[in-house]
Formats: structure tokens, C-alpha cells, sequence
């Protein structure tokens, strides 16, 4: 198989500064499930979508640099093994008071993460800010 890309490299990198926001799949009218579970579990705050984009379905949600959207798809397949990894401070203390059913993972010395399933069954992964750089590797 021969790539698409080119294989010389650009004369500067560039200044990469995060990521705007994390694309999510959802069914078509999963709307409202997903507002039970993003904003009212989550507790990130939905956001207006520019009315072009909201003909589609689908929802935006934030709160501070963490930004989900969500889109509607016919032929909709749960994300189980590609995710979006979420920070957060007191991550531990969340995930009790919001009776999350959560997975926990320390695999990577010093890193406090755990994954979630999204109502439809997306994978999301939250991981506790305080402890990325104390880790020795990053979340996946």
C-alpha cells in the first residue's frame, strides 16, 4: 500500500497549542440521551450549534477547555476502542458522587484515569489532571 502522504519534511512543525473539541457519534435522535448523560453526568454545559449545523442534529457541549460535539448518524457504531480522554481535578471524588460506572486503569505509574461508557455505548476515557505529570506516560 503506497501513502497518500508526502514523505519529505516540512521545514518547521507547527505550533500546535490542544485540540478544539472532540468529535462524537451518536443515533439519529439520540439528542436528548445524550444531554441526560453530557450535561446532566458530565455536567458540561450545552452550547448553541450555528443553525446551519443544527439542521443535522447532533449537540455541542463544554465547560472550560473541554469541548464534545455530538452527531447523528443512520449507520451508528459505538466508538469501543477509539476515545476521547477528558481532565478533570478530583477525578476519584466525581466518579463516586455521580454513580459512574467507571473502569479503572493504572496502567501508567502515577496517572489516575478510568473509562465510562457514553449511553449508547462510546468509550470515554477521564483522566485526573493533578496526576498527568506526575506519570511517567500518557493516557490512552
Amino acid at each position: 500500500m503506497t501513502s497518500q502522504f508526502s514523505t519529505s519534511a516540512p521545514e518547521s512543525a507547527p505550533d500546535w497549542v490542544g485540540i478544539d473539541h472532540v468529535q462524537m457519534a451518536i443515533p439519529v435522535g439520540g439528542e436528548d440521551l445524550a444531554r441526560s448523560f453530557y450535561v446532566e453526568v458530565l455536567r458540561l454545559t450545552e452550547i448553541p450549534k450555528p443553525a446551519v449545523m443544527a439542521a443535522r442534529g447532533g449537540a455541542w457541549f463544554e465547560a472550560g477547555d473541554v469541548r464534545v460535539h455530538v452527531g447523528a448518524e443512520s449507520d451508528f457504531v459505538p466508538a469501543r476502542k477509539a476515545h476521547p480522554a477528558l481532565t478533570m481535578r478530583g477525578l476519584r471524588a466525581f466518579v463516586e458522587s455521580a454513580g459512574l460506572d467507571a473502569t479503572w486503569n493504572t496502567e501508567i505509574d502515577g496517572l489516575v484515569r478510568c473509562h465510562v461508557d457514553d449511553p449508547f455505548g462510546n468509550r470515554v476515557e477521564l483522566v485526573d489532571a493533578d496526576t498527568i505529570q506526575q506519570s511517567s506516560g500518557a493516557a490512552s
